[in-house]
């Protein structure tokens, strides 16, 4: 018996029960588009999401056809450019307001990171992904349509978008990544994964203890689980906890029928399977998120899928990697990670941070984060810089991290390189970081075998704190007149909408010298006491 599907949401004011509710709410706001013609899945659908990444508005777009899977009795539609460099999806995906500005939406989602709900177990007829299962020698993943993204590729991938779960062999925590697959074959799958990502640690310290370890991943999910996943936590916190806390309520879980792992409920598609002892094949390479193909072919653990489970008619989520806009993880990089790296830093009590902010052009938001503050003490950009460096958020890859001062909006590129062209000095304002952590995907480090170990850079774009009272004054607009002019903005026919101003002369009053300028204090054009008027 088929379940209800929530194609439509029932109360928009809701938390998003699962990916149908959000593409109701997408096309609500105008930003999903249909293509019901048959596409190809190898490179074309991938080049389209490509191009649309790259207009403003980006839409989503789902492909109900697939070209050559007409007669699939999987009959999957196909969703890229999911979230792309979309903020209003983004915002939408993390229970807020499609219209809230971006460092608001960082500061909101970093306040909701401090809360934690653990999931909510349902009974396997509670679960619309079980609507359909999949078991044994039946398995067949040539009837959906996994496609090849890039030209060079080293095969086709699922699980781009996903949701990967798997648990601690020692602790017994679940953990949810966002890990590619790489299909090997009818019921087999690969499973790359980055030096230090959890799911890596969860296979070797398995493989240490000469077990296989169970593997679950869902290719058709809610995109709060690619936000989610793609972040580093707490090794004994589980990623649904964080979810159900952006959410404001537990996430509905299903224990597996092959596996003892909790999966997405109200997921679209869900693979359940095993990784044997020792279990590799070679894998890629594939393009990813820096823009680049990844690591040559090399081999990763090995995955025997045990079930599929999935809706009617699901739709798998797709996640292109490539060079900025059209990297999916981009935009939604730019909010999570910069409010993560946020949280660690209110957790750790570095007082005054005014925002961060993980630039999506920077390889996928990994590449680079601003900190915008309030200088409070001596050797407080220095502390927040080496903090922000090698927090859990942050931590991974990022070569650039840049400190600039509160009147500076950290989500703004043209005040971020202002700010360090008119305060850094480089030679007393840069520092290096040496063998940190990074990734077998950083194109930079020569030979490969070096590309674990990274390195990062420290950019005190602040105000000299030692100089700050003689430290020369900015130019900035004086907020009544800046609401003046947006008020008039439309009648004076002035073109687009009215820029948006974060920072304001605090002064409200001048007063002219006739000899040399403007003093602080006195009444504007008022002359000082003593001089002649000519």
């Amino acid at each position: 018996m088929a379940k209800k599907r929530l194609d439509k949401p029932s109360n928009p004011h809701r938390p998003i029960q699962d990916l149908r509710e959000w593409l109701a709410r997408v096309d609500a706001i105008g930003e999903l588009v249909r293509v019901a013609q048959p596409v190809d899945r190898d490179e074309e659908m991938s080049a389209i999401g490509y191009l649309l990444a790259k207009q403003q508005p980006s839409p989503a777009v789902l492909f109900q056809r697939t070209a050559g899977f007409d007669k699939s009795p999987i009959g999957a539609q196909m969703l890229w450019n999911v979230l792309g460099p979309s903020y209003k999806r983004i915002a939408l995906t993390l229970e807020e307001p499609a219209d809230t500005p971006t460092v608001e939406l960082i500061r909101r989602v970093k306040d909701k990171l401090k809360q934690r709900t653990p999931p909510r177990e349902v009974s396997n007829k509670q679960a619309p992904v079980y609507e359909n299962t999949i078991t044994g020698s039946k398995i067949d993943l040539s009837q959906l349509p996994i496609p090849r993204h890039w030209p060079l590729d080293g095969g086709r991938y699922a699980g781009t978008g996903d949701a990967v779960i798997t648990r601690d062999p020692d602790t017994g925590y679940l953990n949810v990544g966002t890990y590619r697959m790489m299909v090997q074959g009818k019921s087999q799958t690969g499973l790359y994964l980055s030096p230090g990502k959890d799911a890596r640690l969860h296979i070797t310290r398995a493989w240490q203890q000469g077990k296989s370890i169970q593997v679950a991943a869902a290719w058709g999910v809610d995109p709060l689980f690619m936000l989610v996943g793609s972040q580093t936590f707490a090794k004994n916190v589980s990623e649904y906890e964080f979810a159900g806390g952006i959410k404001g309520e537990p996430i509905p879980v299903v224990r597996g029928t092959t596996t003892d792992l909790l999966i997405p409920a109200n997921a679209e598609l869900v693979v359940e399977g095993t990784i044997r002892p020792n279990s590799v094949k070679a894998e890629g390479p594939f393009g990813e998120f820096p823009g680049y193909y990844g690591r040559p072919e090399a081999g990763c653990p090995l995955v025997d899928i045990t079930a599929v489970h999935y809706r009617s008619n699901p739709i798998l989520t797709n996640a292109l990697m490539a060079d900025y806009p059209s990297c999916e993880q981009s935009g939604f990089f730019s909010v999570i990670r910069s409010a993560k790296i946020w949280d660690d830093l209110d957790k750790l009590g570095v007082p005054g941070i005014k925002g961060v902010y993980a630039h999506p052009a920077a390889a996928g938001g990994f590449g680079m984060t601003v900190i915008s503050m309030e200088q409070r003490y001596a050797g407080h950009a220095a502390q927040a810089l080496a903090l922000a460096a090698q927090v859990p958020g942050g931590a991974y890859y990022t070569k650039w991290i840049i400190a600039v001062d509160e009147d500076v909006d950290p989500t703004d590129t043209d005040q971020v390189i202002w700010a360090m062209a008119s305060r850094c000095n480089p030679i007393d304002d840069i520092d290096i970081l040496r063998n940190t952590w990074s990734t077998w995907l950083d194109p930079t480090q020569n030979p490969p075998e070096k590309r674990p170990y990274g390195s990062k850079a420290l950019i005190n774009a602040c105000k000299d704190h030692r100089h700050l009272p003689v430290f020369s004054k900015r130019t900035m607009l004086r907020k009544p007149i800046y609401d003046k002019v947006a008020k008039r903005w439309d009648e004076l026919g002035l073109p687009g909408k009215v820029p948006s101003v974060t920072a304001f002369e605090a002064q409200t009053k001048v007063t002219y010298h006739e000899a040399g300028g403007f003093e602080p204090g006195g009444e504007a054009g008022k002359k000082k006491s003593g001089n002649a008027s000519k």
